[in-house]
């Protein structure tokens, strides 16, 4: 059977109702078959996906006599359509399974998240079981007040931060590598000795007014260097990255202190320059939407929080000024 013309050029988006069945005809490639696997009249079904074709404005299937394919804009359309019912369906499993559950939901961007948050959770859950943590790791803020998000923890300037924002701790930028590296490349006694290494940092530093903080250049300002050239230069988007990077041996990196002091306790890291610490303006924040705040779960997370930003910023101080 031929498939039907269809000459009007549609604008209107389609209309979500029939784009279920649309998937299960599609896989199955029998009509009969997806009436059975949907409990529908196999007329239903066919009206269904007739109704589609019409707000679509293309034929999305040819019709034989004993089956169906996939025209051109069929598989286009299923290409789209399967992984967003993928989500959609994996988002009523998540409601479903959290209904009724006290939950934390936490903002936050994704080195963070890698670098500080998740390897603390154990704890937190350890004590908490009853407490489930659902983390949604963007760089975009959201607004505490209108999305579903009980707890958002920053990284700004303090101007840019509502008066209610209550700090974790400071920054500081300090020069780190791997003792894999130091044992092969050669120690770093002195500023100076960088030049024989490869350095690691952001590649976003010179394009921002406060990601500049995180640039070499104005380490090495500090330290009357600035026209020193290392080895290579090695650029990372995330600071999870550039952690990463110095942990396999890439290079030295300018690492932000509470995201890598953990690997500086372990000596996973070594500080090589622990007398050149850079201080930042740059600070971890805790806003709190002002619906969530009263409810208990969400202050059993924000007092366990503070406990832990404490217990950074005291491993941060323990850590000896001559180095791990």
């Amino acid at each position: 059977m031929s498939e039907p013309r269809r000459t009007a050029l549609r604008r209107r988006p389609v209309g979500a109702g029939y784009l279920r069945t649309f998937q299960t005809v599609a896989q199955m490639l029998s009509f009969r078959a997806a009436s059975q696997a949907l409990s529908l009249t196999q007329s239903a079904v066919s009206r269904q996906i007739q109704a589609l074709e019409d707000e679509v404005g293309v034929a999305l299937f040819r019709r034989h006599t004993r089956a169906v394919e996939l025209t051109g804009a069929g598989v286009q359309l299923l290409q789209a359509l399967e992984p967003a019912l993928e989500r959609v369906d994996a988002a009523v499993r998540q409601i479903r399974q959290s209904a009724g559950r006290r939950t934390v939901s936490i903002s936050t961007w994704s080195s963070f998240a890698s670098l500080w948050l998740i390897p603390r959770l154990t704890d937190f859950h350890r004590t908490h079981p009853d407490i489930d943590i659902r983390i949604n790791a963007t760089d975009v803020p959201v607004d505490l007040e209108t999305a579903d998000v009980d707890v958002a923890l920053r990284y700004a300037l303090p101007a840019q931060v509502p008066a209610h924002a209550q700090q974790l701790f400071g920054e500081q930028l300090t020069a780190v590598a791997s003792p894999v590296l130091l044992r092969q490349a050669g120690a770093i006694h002195r500023p100076s000795d960088l030049a024989h290494h490869a350095l690691i940092e952001a590649g976003m530093a010179q394009r921002s007014p406060h990601m500049e903080w995180l640039s070499w250049q104005r380490w090495l300002e500090a330290q009357q260097l600035q026209h020193l050239e290392p080895v290579r230069w090695l650029y990372f988007n995330y600071a999870h990255q550039i952690a990463q990077a110095a942990l396999t041996g890439q290079g030295v990196a300018l690492a932000r202190m509470p995201l890598v002091v953990d690997s500086l306790v372990q000596a996973n890291l070594v500080e090589v320059l622990p007398g050149t610490r850079l201080d930042s303006p740059m600070a971890y924040w805790l806003l709190v939407g002002t619906q969530s705040a009263p409810r208990d779960e969400t202050q059993v997370f924000c007092r366990w929080l503070h406990t832990q930003a404490e217990a950074t910023r005291n491993m941060i101080s323990g850590i000896s000024p001559r180095g791990i």
